[in-house]
Formats: structure tokens, sequence, C-alpha cells
């Protein structure tokens, strides 16, 4: 039997219940939840899913989410993609790094770490990114954390004089590290 793979997405007022809303409907066709990332933005709760299962049950889930969605006050859709690459049995070609970024928060950050990264083809796998109140003097405070792909060919000298430049240009403080197997002599980030 097949295995078809969808990203859900849910985006609607913040309430209590949500998730096991979603959760339940899920289940209840017969799927399985891979991976998710779930957020209160503002007043809007967002979910993205990866959701596996029986082509079948993956077929009936996904006609019938938009009625569900109608009936919970949620936007729901949901896209067919592939296999995860770790089941897949594809590597990424590439060393993992993490990018950890902070400042005071003004416009335009995430696209200036972004642009420098798409220069090199490094590719973002995974991005979050916050703004909070600072300790004692209550300045908005913007805080970005990314994993990252960084391909054979990348110089890590030149990436990081890019990101040196960045950080005088929009007075950031950006750290680049790699990251390591947990329990290797070289630690973690």
């Amino acid at each position: 039997m097949a295995t078809g793979f969808v990203v859900l997405t849910a985006v609607g007022s913040d309430r209590v219940g949500i998730v096991d809303d979603i959760s339940g409907a899920v289940s209840a066709a017969g799927c399985n939840i891979e991976e998710s990332k779930m957020a209160v933005l503002g007043g809007e709760f967002a979910v993205i899913m990866l959701v596996s299962g029986p082509e079948a049950s993956v077929d009936t889930m996904t006609r019938s989410l938009p009625a569900l969605g109608g009936k919970l006050g949620l936007h729901v859709g949901c896209h067919p993609t592939r296999k995860p690459r770790s089941e897949s049995g594809v590597e990424e070609k590439g060393r993992p790094w993490l990018l950890k970024a902070v400042s005071l928060d003004t416009p335009g950050i995430v696209h200036s770490v972004t642009a420098v990264l798409r220069t090199h083809e490094i590719n973002i796998e995974d991005l979050e990114t916050e703004t909070a109140a600072a300790p004692w003097t209550g300045a908005p405070m913007f805080r970005l954390t990314a994993h990252l792909v960084v391909g054979p060919s990348v110089s890590i000298g030149g990436l990081k004089q890019e990101l040196a430049k960045l950080q005088q240009e929009h007075d950031l403080d950006i750290v680049l590290k790699p990251v390591f197997a947990p329990g290797s002599e070289s630690g973690e980030c």
C-alpha cells in the first residue's frame, strides 16, 4: 500500500482545543502527524504539519478538512508533498550550521540575513524569529535562530566576513556555529 504525504496548514483565532480538533481529524482519517510547528502569532493560532498515511486515507482527510475548517473557524489547506529526506534515504549535501542573530528590532533584519545566505546558496532548514522586551530597558529586541545546511563549496571564512559586514551595517550580534552530533568531542551549539 502506497503512503501519501501532505503539508497541512491551519490558521484561526486562538482558542483552547484547536490542536485537539486538528489532531483528532488526522487520527480519525487513519493518518499520522510526522512533524509539526504551532504558534500563537498576535491573536491567531497557526499550525503547519507533515501528515502521512495510506494514500486513500490522506485523500479522504484532505477532502474533509475544508468543511472541518469552516466548522471550527479555521482556514485550512493541504498541499501534497514527498517523503521527508530522512525517510527517503536522500542525505543533505552539506554541513549543518546554526545561525543566531540578536539586535534592537528594526525593519529588514530577516531580509538582510537571508539575502546573504541566498548569495551563498545556503539552504535554511528552519528559521524562527521573535521580538521581546529587553530586561531593564524594555526596548524591543529581535532574535533570529536558523538551522542551515551549508554546501561543501561554501567558504565559511567568506560567509563569516559577509556576516561581519552585516553586523556592522545593521548593529546586529550574529553567531554562526557548526552543529555537531550529540556526544561528539567538539560539542554542540
